[in-house]
């Protein structure tokens, strides 16, 4: 059985979605059987992938809604070592849909049962938010990994997303644990950043990933290449980064 990791936080513009395209780039390259899944309606891990969702069809808001099994909706990934199952707009509406099931939390569980002798891991996409998509990915995962801006206030919600996944341990899925954060925009210049960072491990009594994912213009680059930091920069230090965390989270 795979590992199946959420990578979690209601704050947008924290690098989740950059980052679940390094981690599975990282895990791919190290020859795991990866499978990335976009949670979003917004589909930004699909688009930064070279995908139109607008053009995709079926997706997960078919696997949500009972149309198909999610192994109908996977797709190889040009020039990466990873698949997706990809997302698109029509997904807001699946979330509507979910509200009105009964076990609406257990969904994506059931669905990744289908396909989990054919990966080592999957990795999760989460919207910005704590809705129903998002317990639906906790409740499926055996760990979380929140990613983390280092500047000031972005930390403020990491209480509350915490909260939520005791909801779910409590609730739904009592094995999930949390990993830890990935410091993300990183900036070594400056004593605040290292002062969130220390802030946030401390407060909350979280583990924190090293080495932090430093702030560069090479992430904004690549999702407009269609690729991850990994295969559009591979000398890159946020790429060795990503590395260097992944063989942490999945030795």
């Amino acid at each position: 059985m795979g590992r199946t990791i959420a990578v979690a936080n209601q704050k947008g513009g924290v690098a989740k979605t950059t980052s679940v395209a390094a981690l599975g780039a990282a895990l791919g390259e190290r020859d795991r059987r990866v499978l990335v899944v976009d949670l979003d309606p917004q589909a930004c891990l699909t688009f930064s992938l070279g995908f139109d969702p607008d053009k995709l069809q079926p997706s997960i808001h078919d696997v949500f809604v009972g149309r198909c099994g999610v192994e109908t909706t996977i797709l190889p990934v040009d020039q990466e070592s990873f698949e997706i199952v990809p997302s698109n707009i029509d997904l807001a509406g699946a979330e509507a849909y979910l509200l009105t099931r009964t076990g609406r939390e257990y969904a994506l569980r059931t669905a990744l049962e289908d396909v989990s002798g054919l990966f080592d891991v999957v990795v999760l996409d989460c919207p910005p938010s704590l809705g129903v998509l998002t317990i639906n990915a906790l409740t499926a995962a055996d760990e979380v990994v929140i990613p983390l801006q280092c500047e000031t206030l972005s930390h403020r919600g990491v209480g509350q997303l915490l909260a939520t996944i005791e909801d779910v341990r409590r609730l739904t899925n009592r094995e999930l644990r949390v990993a830890g954060v990935i410091p993300t925009m990183f900036d070594a210049r400056t004593t605040h950043s290292k002062e969130v960072l220390a802030d946030v491990g401390d407060r909350y009594g979280l583990h924190v990933f090293q080495p932090p994912v430093r702030k560069s213009v090479r992430f904004a680059e690549a999702p407009l290449e269609g690729r991850s930091i990994l295969r559009f920069a591979p000398g890159h230090p946020g790429a060795e980064a990503y590395r260097v965390i992944s063989r942490e989270l999945v030795p």
